[in-house]
């Protein structure tokens, strides 16, 4: 059994390591830079995302003040109101948060956004552990400074790993990635290994927040219906794409409380 759960994490490798594809917006343009328009950003960095599903809520990091304002921006603009988790790989990840979602076009999805990137933003004592959020871009070959979508992101569902699947993964990332002795520390590998993520884009994604409630909302995400996830053959832009909409919402939450981690 071991053995097969390695062969199965080594073939799955390339899928889970897919590109979380963002906007196909071609100005590189400094968000931090643009004159952008006067709204009140809230000072919480505590956020719900209402889904058809329930609702998340989620904590921006401080550390990553580009991608933390941006985020209070757009949600002060109601920019993500409506829009759909159009990407969702069970085990891996669900995206949302472009605005082409709201069109009635399924095919132009993942492609859109506000209209500038977000330079990077990359710290390694941020990584992707399940729950992270990050954003998504284009790929490297077209995004060479590994720029953020200004509006898309996604949700880290996870994936355990093996301690043996993740030095695979750390060599994979020393040929990807600026460090050529990038090791994951400690803490990372402990959480990789129990809690489970997605260790394989640490370094090339901006982790700029994380999930600190209903992790079960997540999973009932995570676990929606895809030509993927049913053996369903479809265009490849459609094969992440849920059978049911979801939707979100989201808004701050100026006086929320975190809950009291239990004792140890």
């Amino acid at each position: 059994m071991k053995s097969n759960l390695l062969i199965l994490m080594l073939t799955a490798l390339p899928l889970i390591g897919a590109p979380i594809w963002g906007c196909a917006e071609r100005s590189q343009i400094d968000a931090g830079a643009m004159e952008m328009p006067a709204v009140d950003i809230p000072e919480t960095n505590y956020y719900e995302i209402r889904t058809p599903m329930g609702r998340m809520v989620i904590r921006l990091f401080d550390e990553t003040p580009r991608h933390r304002d941006n985020f209070k921006r757009l949600v002060e603009e109601q920019a993500y109101d409506s829009t759909l988790f159009h990407r969702i790989i069970d085990g891996f990840m669900i995206q949302g948060g472009d605005p082409n979602s709201l069109d009635d076009n399924p095919l132009d999805d993942g492609q859109g956004g506000p209209g500038y990137t977000i330079p990077p933003e990359f710290r390694p004592d941020l990584f992707h552990r399940r729950g992270a959020l990050a954003a998504a871009r284009q790929p490297d070959h077209v995004n060479p400074n590994r720029e953020s979508s200004g509006s898309q992101f996604y949700i880290v569902d996870g994936t355990a790993y093996p301690d043996s699947i993740l030095t695979l993964v750390k060599q994979q990332l020393r040929q990807q990635i600026p460090d050529p002795d990038f090791v994951f520390s400690d803490s990372a590998r402990a959480i990789y290994t129990t809690e489970g993520g997605a260790p394989n884009l640490d370094g090339m994604y901006t982790v700029f927040g994380e999930l600190i409630e209903e992790f079960d909302v997540l999973d009932a995400i995570a676990a929606t219906a895809t030509a993927r996830s049913t053996g369903q053959r479809v265009r490849r832009e459609l094969i992440d794409r849920p059978f049911e909409p979801v939707w979100m919402i989201v808004r701050p939450l100026p006086d929320y409380e975190p809950p009291t981690p239990p004792e140890q």
